[in-house]
């Protein structure tokens, strides 16, 4: 009887120690219940480093990414700009031809009588300067429609912006192709003054464009002014 008594104690003993280890972890439970959980990251220095190493690498990586897709891009403008200026350049080539030819042309038909055995030859020549006319018609369209896709005016959204604001309107711009016809025509009509004074219907990058890669030159004495490179001479 005795036996099964001190047996019993021992159990109730072993039980309560239980108990009250129960309680005393549900309590800590409880504890940590309540804390945030970024209260007990941002308490640990060494969950801090080792987060602070993986957001610096996920950052370097990203950049990494972003500066190899910028270069890849600008790689493939500048091999673009050079293909284009080049094109653009043998167009300018073929118009001076034709110009100097249609010139040419114009002074044959004005030498011959038109009265005399030379009538065939003078129609032959009208026919000839009227396809050279039409020729270099479609050439300059295709000039503007080249440039006009390629090297647009700033997006509309900006006369989108300007119109909600209380300034007044800026001046209209111009297009590239427009430009370039007023740098033609100087060149052509004045060749002895073919410089051009740049206002502000030129935008800033069409002529920072043409100066860059050599299409047009700046004024030695005046900035603000600047001619076509003379490719025909």
């Amino acid at each position: 009887m005795l036996l099964g008594t001190e047996t019993l104690l021992q159990s109730d003993a072993k039980l309560s120690l239980l108990m009250m280890r129960v309680k005393a972890l549900t309590a800590e439970y409880n504890q940590w219940q309540k804390r945030s959980p970024e209260e007990v990251i941002f308490t640990n220095p060494d969950v801090l480093l080792t987060l602070g190493k993986e957001e610096l690498q996920k950052v370097k990586n990203d950049l990494e990414m972003l500066l190899l897709t910028v270069q890849s891009k600008n790689k493939k403008l500048e091999e673009d700009l050079k293909r284009e200026q080049q094109w653009h350049e043998e167009q300018e080539q073929i118009l001076d031809a034709l110009n100097g030819l249609e010139e040419e042309t114009t002074t044959q038909v004005q030498q011959f009588p038109h009265n005399s055995l030379h009538t065939r030859a003078f129609q032959e020549l009208q026919n000839k300067m009227l396809k050279l006319r039409m020729y270099k018609e479609e050439l300059l369209n295709a000039l503007g429609k080249f440039l006009e896709e390629h090297f647009p005016l700033p997006e509309k959204g900006r006369s989108a912006e300007k119109k909600n604001s209380s300034e007044e309107p800026a001046v209209e711009l111009i297009t590239l192709n427009e430009i370039l016809e007023i740098l033609i025509n100087k060149l052509m009509s004045t060749p002895h003054e073919p410089y051009v004074t740049i206002n502000d219907s030129f935008w800033p990058p069409y002529i920072e464009l043409l100066l860059r890669y050599g299409i047009a030159l700046r004024h030695p004495a005046d900035p603000n002014r600047m001619r076509l490179e003379a490719f025909h001479m």
